[in-house]
């Protein structure tokens, strides 16, 4: 099919979009990542203290209810980004998914305050995923629908800091909710007042029935593999993200235990909302930065393998200096290193991707690398705290895991 001949759901985009359409993107990508990090950083934490039976370790429950959340995004991200790809609405392919997908969370969210064992815990945390990856993954696959090349590491950048933002705003309504299930309300009224800008004033672009992909179950189903061997580039775009992941998911799993078990904070949920503030502050110091010289340059790469040391270093200072000190610069400095790895590495993302007729879907099973490192990193974590060293270990080997992730980006062929 020719660019010519193409729909405008499915042409490469060539008009650079308003700063009002970058807004209102940014702040329901925001609002979604409250939605999701308030209940990471703190409120699962607290619950599954409470809730955990008599002779469970908290850190057991925590891992277990993360894991199998982090397991249904896994699959509901690039499943719900299939049907995305195969939406006809005339509200557009993007914008029904992001509407139910928000409300959905909203609803979960709302049930998951209410939880009083854990299996109720684990059932409302895995709703939570269900749904606020389908409204995700509509608004990932919203950038290269409608950002030009040259504009998307401006923009990922401007994803980025809305994406830190929202896990700032999400730990700051956990703290200030009034308890663990006024934190989960706080955040479900966020996630819904934060999508309606964009829902209500921008129009999606819509995609002729006659050119749908093929819907059948088994088409979808067949659909979600990308041949690593077809698309080298892709896998390895894949697992550079994934490892960079898994070590900062490896970082941030039991930063509240952390504090409180090891350097014996008073107030370690404050702590944690101190240390994401600082982390915040300084990944939007780069976060834009990053994006913007990456499309003057037009060069990825570099910037991603930087990034990634840099996050690797910030990783093992929380190994080799326990201390409140050390842990205020290890924020500062992943900060650092997080803004550029997000908004060059969504870029470099939207530029290995095979279809445009698939865009959600390869995306979805690209932000797969977001979600498995939540279903590995409680895997790999607990033996480690309990049996093979404690925090010092577990921060080394987060450390040396991005480290080998951003090494990989060197392999990849078709970017800059």
């Amino acid at each position: 099919m020719s660019g010519a001949a193409a729909p405008a759901a499915l042409a490469e985009p060539s008009e650079r979009v308003g700063r009002a359409w970058t807004a209102s993107l940014s702040l329901v990508n925001g609002a979604i990542w409250a939605g999701w990090y308030g209940p990471i950083q703190i409120l699962l934490a607290l619950q599954a203290a409470e809730l955990a039976p008599a002779g469970t370790a908290k850190e057991s429950v925590l891992a277990w209810v993360t894991g199998a959340g982090a397991a249904v995004s896994m699959v509901a991200n690039p499943l719900f980004g299939a049907l995305s790809d195969r939406t006809t609405s005339r509200l557009g392919r993007r914008t029904p998914w992001i509407v139910a997908g928000v409300a959905g969370g909203a609803v979960a969210l709302v049930l998951l305050a209410g939880a009083r064992s854990v299996a109720a815990m684990a059932v409302g945390w895995c709703g939570v995923q269900l749904t606020l990856n389908a409204a995700f993954a509509a608004v990932t696959a919203a950038l290269p629908d409608r950002v030009p090349p040259g504009q998307r590491g401006a923009v990922g950048g401007w994803l980025g800091a809305a994406q830190i933002l929202g896990v700032v705003a999400g730990t700051g309504l956990a703290t200030a909710g009034g308890g663990v299930a006024g934190g989960y309300r706080a955040c479900a009224a966020f996630a819904v007042l934060g999508a309606l800008p964009y829902v209500l004033l921008h129009r999606d672009l819509v995609l002729p029935a006659g050119r749908r992909p093929a819907a059948g179950p088994v088409a979808v189903l067949r659909g979600l593999w990308i041949s690593p061997r077809r698309h080298p580039d892709l896998a390895w775009a894949w697992l550079t993200r994934f490892l960079i992941n898994l070590g900062n998911a490896l970082a941030l799993l039991y930063l509240l235990y952390y504090l409180r078990d090891v350097l014996r904070r008073p107030d370690p949920g404050g702590g944690v909302l101190v240390l994401t503030a600082l982390n915040g502050v300084t990944l939007l110091g780069t976060v834009v930065v990053g994006g913007i010289w990456s499309d003057r340059t037009g060069r990825r790469k570099p910037f991603v393998l930087g990034a990634g040391v840099i996050m690797a270093a910030a990783t093992g200072l929380l190994a080799g200096w326990q201390t409140w000190t050390g842990a205020l610069c290890a924020a500062a400095l992943l900060g650092v290193g997080f803004g550029v790895f997000t908004s060059v590495d969504l870029a470099l993302m939207t530029e290995v991707l095979p279809a445009a007729a698939d865009r959600a879907k390869d995306l979805g099973v690209i932000n797969i690398a977001n979600s498995l490192p939540q279903v590995a990193a409680p895997v790999l974590a607990a033996p480690l705290v309990h049996h093979l060293g404690g925090y010092r270990v577990l921060y080394a080997v987060a450390a040396a895991i991005g480290l080998v992730g951003a090494l990989l980006v060197r392999r990849i062929r078709g970017v800059a």
